[in-house]
């Protein structure tokens, strides 16, 4: 295996929230990196400030069509990851997740590059275990409005284990949980997001439910570290690991925490629950401590003030355009 500076780094979905973030602390250490988006949900804005950077280059590639180039790390991104863009085009959905998936563990069989898999804590659906460990099986609708998202996850984790037993090849797959911060596309139908943009605008904040349903909160920040610590953990290791922050809080907590903090007067409101909305989620990080000596440092608090200025900083400009 090559040392850890200067590699060929492919990162799918990389104009994206996260994969923005994953390729600005690549190119810091040293890495040169191939960004591909097909902009459906990510933006040439969130690379912008790297596309001069020599290190960079930036592809519009759709993952469900092969991919023909030679890097040594592959990050797979690529999947619109919010219930508002992966239900307007389910089927596109699934084949992003699962012909996705064949496509980079094609590529990486070929190259003989290790391979990371962005799953998601939604392989957990609704779950019958609290906190979610990586050993539980799920509790997932297959046939509802979500489920291309869901299953389509859990059909990409089932290609990356058999292609690492049938082909030996080097995976690793994280099980991502909510994570929050500058980047996240303000329309996104994210809870953060919602709210954040609703309190800056001084909308009053809409709770889907009665408020009680739990939501673990990540700085984007913190996951990016623990991807790229799994990425370059032990031989032989392949999680899945969960990734996100353990501490636990409910909607309607998270709801007046940002009215707190963006001041205004605006109120809550409630409207039904979504179908197959999942009622609690927490990650147990267990397996994160131990292999990866990963844990998260910032706190929703802390978190959220960068994530408030990020949005207030794009709804003032989109204000100054139209002016």
């Amino acid at each position: 295996m090559k040392s850890l500076s200067g590699l060929r780094v492919l990162v799918t979905g990389g104009a994206g929230f996260l994969g923005s973030h994953l390729c600005e602390r690549l190119i810091a250490q040293g890495h040169d990196v191939l960004c591909v988006d097909n902009f459906y949900t990510g933006t040439k804005a969130n690379v912008q400030h790297l596309l001069g950077h020599p290190r960079f280059e930036l592809m519009r590639h759709d993952v469900t069509f092969p991919l023909y180039v030679e890097v040594d790390r592959i990050y797979n991104l690529a999947c619109p990851a919010s219930p508002v863009h992966y239900q307007f085009d389910p089927v596109q959905t699934t084949k992003t997740s699962v012909h996705g998936a064949i496509n980079m563990l094609g590529l990486a069989k070929r190259v003989k590059a290790r391979i990371l898999q962005a799953s998601t804590s939604e392989v957990y659906g609704d779950p019958h275990v609290h906190p979610q460990t990586e050993g539980y099986w799920g509790h997932v609708n297959p046939i509802g409005i979500r489920s291309c998202y869901d299953e389509g996850k859990r059909c990409a984790e089932t290609l990356f284990f058999d292609y690492h037993r049938q082909h030996q090849l080097d995976i690793k797959v994280a099980r991502i949980f909510n994570t929050y911060g500058p980047r996240m596309h303000p329309n996104d139908g994210r809870v953060v997001s919602n709210f954040v943009v609703q309190a800056l605008r001084g909308e009053d904040l809409t709770i889907y439910g009665d408020g009680s349903q739990t939501r673990s909160f990540c700085y984007v920040e913190d996951l990016v570290d623990g991807l790229m610590r799994l990425m370059e953990s032990r031989d032989g290791f392949t999680g899945p690991v969960n990734l996100g922050n353990p501490g636990e809080f409910t909607i309607r907590e998270l709801a007046e925490k940002v009215l707190a903090m963006v001041g205004g007067k605006a109120k809550l409101v409630f409207q039904p629950l979504p179908s197959d909305d999942p009622t609690q989620r927490q990650p147990d990080i267990t397996v994160a401590k131990d292999e990866l000596a990963w844990q998260p440092k910032m706190s929703l608090d802390e978190g959220l003030r960068p994530t408030i200025e990020y949005f207030e900083a794009l709804l003032n400009g989109a204000e100054a355009r139209q002016t």
